[in-house]
């Protein structure tokens, strides 16, 4: 029997491998075609032509025209292009409404944005970490600028009602942005099924490498750059292109939109028997999250009598995460989960884990089993 040397990788949230269709479209763009997309002869075209062809595969997997795709090194600066573009954009409108679980790519642009005289209003989230889209509604005002709500929680899995919102806020004259890293490459996604104005994407939450990421901006939408330089991305993102990482991100768009419902099937199965799996074993676990209206792959259960960091460190034979952060030795409870109101000494005991393409059912077995064992040392 052969002994498996890296631990089960749960933590597909964070970051996924890279998918082998991905790794051979990229190494020619590495190795041979070097050229810059903005030179004319054939070296830059053959480039420009390869960006182009990612740029349409990103807009196929998510409904929009090319034109429309925005290439960006990372779903932080998709974030703050979005919000800091159109609140430059709209001088005369002083509100942005976000919540109190999105991203720090999403409340930090939005903080710096109240230390210059913007009005952030904040949206609460109920108990099983969604946001109330009359709380929503009721929050939007005649200059309001920009509704940015994420997608899909990257804690909990949560899905946010995105479509009903954007259709209230639009019928307001009020802008909608979407952070769905988490979402897009692990459900199907549309912007026209959602009706936002902007989306963000991120390509190593779904087999593309790490450092490229797009920012879908509906036609039309008033949007500044905030980084200056020379004409690329239609002016609002200058700078050379990363050919070979934009590559990479097209063909994993390629592959997730023939692929996609199969394999959220196939992980939401896994993801089930996990669940079960644990809850059997470990008495009073208890989820975090919405039990059905969350990403198919991910599960953030809350341990009882334990640290979320103490379970991990004592299961060396899995991967995962926890919500909370640790500042000078202390632990802290995960924010997303306190605004859900669960109690901070609770919300310590959480794990998230979050499954993937390379999740098998043997890794299902195996993670419920140490996860188990090492619950029951460290409470007895």
């Amino acid at each position: 029997m052969s002994v498996r040397e890296d631990p089960i990788y749960l933590d597909h949230n964070a970051t996924t491998p890279l998918l082998p269709e991905v790794v051979d479209a990229m190494v020619p763009y590495l190795r041979e075609h070097f050229g810059n997309p903005s030179s004319s002869h054939v070296y830059g075209r053959r480039a420009r032509e390869a960006v182009g062809q990612a740029r349409a595969q990103v807009a196929a997997l998510i409904g929009a025209a090319a034109e429309e795709i925005l290439f960006v090194a990372n779903g932080t600066e998709a974030n703050n292009l979005a919000i800091r573009g159109v609140t430059a954009a709209l001088p005369e409108k002083w509100y942005v409404v976000t919540s109190v679980i999105d991203h720090p790519a999403t409340t930090e642009p939005c903080r710096e944005l109240e230390q210059h005289g913007w009005r952030v209003r904040w949206l609460p989230v109920d108990e099983t970490g969604r946001v109330r889209v009359a709380d929503a509604v009721n929050l939007l005002r005649n200059y309001t600028a920009l509704l940015t709500l994420m997608h899909a929680n990257n804690e909990t899995g949560v899905m946010q009602p995105i479509a009903e919102i954007a259709r209230e806020a639009r019928a307001r004259g009020v802008l909608v942005h979407t952070d769905a890293a988490q979402s897009v490459g692990k459900l199907r996604v549309s912007v026209e099924g959602l009706g936002v104005d902007l989306l963000t994407v991120v390509g190593h939450k779904f087999g593309a490498p790490k450092g490229v990421g797009a920012l879908y901006v509906r036609k039309g939408t008033p949007l500044q750059p905030f980084l200056r330089g020379a004409g690329h991305e239609h002016g609002l993102r200058p700078g050379t292109e990363n050919v070979a990482s934009i590559v990479g991100l097209g063909v994993a768009c390629e592959v997730t939109r023939r692929t996609v419902e199969g394999e959220a099937k196939r992980v939401r199965a896994l993801r089930d028997e996990l669940w079960e799996r644990l809850r059997t074993r470990v008495p009073g676990l208890a989820l975090n999250g919405h039990p059905e209206e969350r990403l198919p792959n991910t599960l953030n259960v809350r341990f009882p009598g334990v640290s979320g960091s103490a379970l991990l460190a004592a299961t060396p034979e899995v991967a995962a995460s926890t919500g909370s952060a640790c500042h000078a030795g202390e632990e802290s409870a995960s924010s997303v989960l306190t605004a859900m109101g669960v109690e901070p000494r609770e919300a310590l005991g959480s794990v998230r884990l979050s499954l993937g393409r390379t999740t098998t059912h043997a890794d299902v077995v195996a993670a419920s089993e140490a996860l188990a064992n090492a619950w029951t040392r460290l409470v007895d």
